[in-house]
Parts: structure tokens; C-alpha cells; sequence
């Protein structure tokens, strides 16, 4: 027992350790040196959290420059924003990259790209579409006779396809596509950049390649490897939050740093597939602990996955209405165990989760889908769950009572004294009862119960025949 307790106190301290060796704690062997920060996939919690524990980093230990190398579909305005932030008053230079061959920097790579000190990025790649989506709505659309989004003029429009920018209909789209268009400006005027192709990358999702972006001073550098970015931009002058600071690239040592434990915990728990299976599973597991009280395991597991999706959701592009249709939906399916609904209530159940869940996410966010096969299925589960909650009832309907008045009659026993004046105990399943019968009873002859007074708890019994007689009790005898 002594060696198991010290055994199980020894994990804590071994996890520990095991965090702390994370590979950002990993110090450079050389003075002058590079941190490569290597993001593929969508711009969220955990990509903003790499970042910044990387500028951090470099900052804390002396490094020339940050590179982050991306390639990225978009992803999440606030982390967006924040990751922007920390470019602009890090006290390193940031260099974002895009690579290798086929990356892209779409949406929110662009307003990266137009944030760092450096905007790089390897032949073959591209960058733009940058209109906002809002969260749980249409994506902006253009009014009749301007730009529709396919090269192609409106049918009402001018004869120059594009030659006006799309403009939303709705106030809330027009604000924040207002907001994205004066934010990337002014990205693109601190830097020295292309501020127009920065608006039309907004207002009309223009995209631009490698090339095309270099001649039109969208990006500083067109480069196939990290050597070669690092050479072409080593004695170049950028712009930090204070004052000018000159590069200095040339011969500098590489250190990766790939995302650690904290980083890929902070993706799966923000995977949009992942945190709905956790909210149902949550759910489910307190129905099940409430269906059984006691049992335990339901409920820790379901408590636990429930805080997970919670936390998720917190800062996930959830729409809360989805999220109340799936609780009214499992609540729903609960109650009907105790209500005799005939189903009713079950079936509403199954439909509000199923389109609880079908809204829950904003399917046009990218990187923050949720699969519909997904959907499909727990809404499968959902009516498999309901079947057996009907299955169980019925069964339980079916049982014989026993307890109550109802419970009593029809159940044999003895008497155990002379019943006098039509009153005497009866012995019945391991307990005596005070009865009465208008029938002469005897010590020992069996009695059925035919009846319960409510007052006093009295039985109503008769005598049954003796064994080898076929007479019964009569209305005579009662009289």
C-alpha cells in the first residue's frame, strides 16, 4: 500500500516535469538566431496562444527575428486581432511567411501579412479574400448593379465588373465590413503597403499570387526558403512600436518551436466537432446519473465534458440559440420519462436538438465547421435514447404494484386467533394485520384479502375453503 500511495504522489510531480520540458523551454545554443513558429490550419485560441508564447520567447531570450511561417484558410476575428496586437508592439521584428508551395494566406493570413514588419511568401502560394463573415448570418451581399463576387457585372449594373465595391444590405454586415476595410488600411499605411488592394481584398474578396503581390507592394518578399528570406531582408529597415530598427539576418541559426502540450490541448478543445460531442456527452451523462442516482460514473464523466464544452463554446463562434434548442431538446426527452406525454414530448425533443445542432456552429467560418454526419448521428442516438426511456416505461407500467392499497388485495395469508365480532390478525408475508370479515374465521384458516379500510389500516378478508372441500363462502353465510 505504501509504495502504491508513493507511486500515485510521484504522477503529479512526473507531469510536472513533463510540462516543463516542452519545447518552449528549450534554450538556443548560439547568440545570433532565428524562432521559426510553424502554424498550419485555423486562425483561433491556440494559434494566437503559439504566437504570443513565442514572441515572449523571443523576446525573453534574445532572438533577431520571429518568422511564422502560415498557411491558413482564416479563422476567428478576436484571436485575429489579438495576435495582430502583439506583432505591433513586439519588441521583436515579426516576419510572417507563407509556405511552402500551395499554402495561402486567406482572410485572416491577410490582415497577418499586412500586421508584420515583414511580409513574406514562397512562389506558388496566394493571399486575399478577407470579408468578413459574420458569426451565425449571411456573408455580405452586393446590392443590384455592383460586383456579385464572380467576375461578373450585375444584370442592372455598370459595364466594368467590379468597378464598385460590394456593399451589405443589413446594418450589423455593413458595420463590420466598415470596421475590417479602416482596420487593414491602417495596417496597410503604417507598414507601407498596397491600402488599396487591402480594401478590395475586404469588399470584394480580390486574392492576389505570389508575384502579383510582390509588384504591387502587397508583400516585401517573394522567397522559396528560410535562407533566402533571411538574406533578402537581412539590413532592411522596419518600423517597431517605437522607433526604427534595422535587420540584422544574415547568418542567423534556426530554432523551431514546435507547439507543445499547452497549444494542442488548446486546439482540441477548441475543435468545433470535438466541443459538440462533449456538450452531448455532458448531457446525456447527467440524464443518465439522474435516471440512476448513485451510479457515479454518468455523472462525473458528463460534469466533466460539460465544463470542457463550456469552455469551448466561450470562445468558439457559437450561436446560443442552437445551443438553447439542444438543451430544451435533452430536457425534453428527460421529462418525458415522468410526464405520459404518449410521446409528444420526446419526438419535440429529438427535432430541437436536431436543429439545435444544426446551427449551433457558423458553418461559414473557416476551420470552425461541424460535420452533418455528426449531426445525423447524435440525433440517432438522441432517438435511440428516447426509445429506451419508452421501453423502460412501459415496462415499469407493466409490473404489479407493490406497495399501497392496491398491492394488498388478492393476497392469501392466516389468522391467528378467533375472530370475535367479526374482528381479529391475520398473518400475511411476514406481517401481522388487524382484519375483520363478516365470515365466522377461525385460528389458522387461511384468508384472502378482498378489500382495505382506509381508516386504521384494517383489512377486509374471507375464509378460504378448507383443503378437500369444494364449497366456498356464499352471499348467504356474508348475511
Amino acid at each position: 500500500m505504501r509504495r502504491t500511495a508513493t507511486l500515485l504522489a510521484a504522477v503529479p510531480l512526473l507531469l510536472g516535469l513533463a510540462m516543463l520540458a516542452s519545447p518552449l523551454a528549450s534554450q538556443p545554443s548560439a547568440e545570433r538566431w532565428a524562432l521559426l513558429l510553424r502554424w498550419d490550419g485555423a486562425i483561433g485560441p491556440a494559434a494566437r496562444d503559439y504566437l504570443v508564447r513565442g514572441i515572449e520567447r523571443a523576446e525573453r531570450d534574445g532572438a533577431r527575428i520571429v518568422v511564422l511561417q502560415i498557411d491558413t484558410p482564416g479563422g476567428l476575428d478576436s484571436s485575429m486581432r489579438d495576435m495582430i496586437s502583439h506583432i505591433l508592439n513586439a519588441e521583436v521584428p515579426v516576419a510572417t511567411w507563407v509556405a511552402p508551395a500551395g499554402a495561402r494566406a486567406a482572410s485572416a493570413g491577410t490582415f497577418l501579412l499586412y500586421a508584420s514588419h515583414i511580409a513574406a511568401m514562397a512562389p506558388s502560394t496566394n493571399l486575399g479574400a478577407a470579408t468578413p463573415v459574420p458569426v451565425s448570418g449571411p456573408a455580405p451581399s452586393p446590392p443590384p448593379g455592383e460586383d456579385s463576387g464572380d467576375g461578373e457585372p450585375d444584370a442592372t449594373g455598370d459595364e466594368e465588373a467590379g468597378s464598385s465595391p460590394a456593399t451589405p444590405r443589413d446594418a450589423s454586415s455593413r458595420k463590420a465590413l466598415n470596421d475590417a476595410v479602416a482596420y487593414i488600411r491602417s495596417l496597410a499605411e503604417r507598414r507601407g503597403r498596397n491600402a488599396e488592394f487591402a480594401e478590395r481584398a475586404v469588399t470584394e474578396a480580390a486574392t492576389m499570387t505570389a508575384r502579383q503581390a510582390l509588384d504591387a507592394n502587397v508583400v516585401d518578399v517573394v522567397a522559396a526558403d528560410l535562407d533566402s528570406l533571411l538574406a533578402a531582408i537581412d539590413g532592411r529597415v522596419v518600423r517597431m512600436a517605437i522607433e526604427d530598427l534595422e535587420l540584422d539576418t544574415g547568418d542567423l541559426a534556426i530554432v523551431e518551436v514546435e507547439p507543445d502540450w499547452r497549444t494542442e490541448l488548446l486546439a482540441i478543445l477548441t475543435n468545433s466537432t470535438l466541443a459538440y460531442i462533449l456538450l452531448m456527452v455532458g448531457i446525456y451523462g447527467l440524464i443518465l446519473e439522474g435516471y440512476n442516482p448513485g451510479s457515479l460514473v454518468p455523472g462525473v464523466i458528463g460534469g466533466i465534458c460539460l465544463l470542457l464544452a463550456l469552455y469551448a463554446f466561450q470562445i468558439l463562434p457559437v450561436n446560443y440559440a442552437g445551443l438553447a434548442l439542444i438543451g430544451l431538446g435533452l430536457a425534453l426527452i428527460a421529462v418525458e420519462l415522468f410526464v405520459p406525454s404518449f410521446g409528444i414530448l420526446g419526438i419535440g425533443g429529438i427535432v430541437a436538438t436536431m436543429f439545435g445542432s444544426v446551427i449551433l456552429f457558423d458553418g461559414d467560418a473557416p476551420g470552425f465547421e461541424i460535420n452533418t454526419g455528426l449531426v445525423a448521428g447524435m440525433g440517432f442516438a438522441a432517438a435511440v435514447l428516447f426509445a429506451m426511456i419508452l421501453h423502460f416505461a412501459a415496462r415499469v407500467m407493466r409490473k404489479p404494484r407493490v406497495g399501497g392499497r392496491e398491492a394488498m388485495i388478492g393476497r392469501t395469508g392466516e389468522a391467528v386467533d378467533d375472530f370475535e365480532d367479526g374482528r381479529g390478525r391475520v398473518h400475511i408475508d411476514g406481517e401481522d394485520w388487524r382484519a375483520c370479515s363478516d365470515l365466522p374465521i377461525r385460528n389458522g384458516r387461511s384468508v384472502r384479502v378482498v378489500g382495505m379500510r382506509e381508516q386504521g389500516l384494517m383489512l377486509e378478508v374471507d375464509p378460504l375453503p378448507d383443503e378437500g372441500s369444494t364449497r366456498k363462502p356464499d352471499m348467504e353465510e356474508r348475511r
